[in-house]
């Protein structure tokens, strides 16, 4: 039955009721499962029950408080583009997990491995992470000025959603 559910979700079976919830969630993790009710004219429990299939089906994967790096004094926020040296790839991605300044990593394709966004409160500090992974990859910086797009959802929308019951 779990598996299921899960295949439900991955194959986008979410109805527009499920797609309200999850748009609510994003603005506002800590709002109540009774706020949650109204906005999509359910009941508490129902809602409750949709939450907890979200979340058990891997859709939902957590939840968290939004901090700002530059209130904790960190004002810099850059993107270390990392090209590990032949045979050096397992040794560069455990430095990077180890460097607590690095809040997220992807691994990519194209000439690059990895993609590295970093918080720090000077460029010397910058220099300092740079200087960590510089002995085992290439590296590319950029430093971000503003970002006009925040970490948002991916479209999902309500195309070709199922009619909720």
């Amino acid at each position: 039955m779990e598996s299921l559910k899960r295949i439900r979700y991955e194959s986008g079976g979410l109805d527009a009721v499920d797609a309200r919830l999850l748009q609510m969630l994003v603005a506002n993790a800590r709002v109540s499962t009774a706020d949650l009710a109204r906005a999509v004219g359910l009941t508490a429990p129902t809602v409750a029950e949709r939450v907890r299939r979200l979340e058990e089906a891997g859709v939902i994967m957590g939840y968290r408080a939004e901090i700002s790096p530059v209130a904790l004094g960190l004002p810099i926020t850059a993107w270390l583009r990392i090209r590990p040296v032949p045979g050096e790839l397992a040794r560069v991605a455990k430095i990077i997990r180890g460097i607590p300044e690095i809040t997220e990593c992807d691994r990519v394709t194209g000439e690059d491995c990895f993609l590295a966004r970093v918080h720090v409160p000077s460029v010397a500090d910058l220099e300092r992470i740079i200087d960590l992974i510089t002995p085992y990859a290439m590296t590319n910086t950029s430093i971000v000025q503003s970002s006009p797009v925040p970490r948002r959802l991916p479209p999902f929308g309500t195309e070709g959603m199922t009619e909720s019951p």
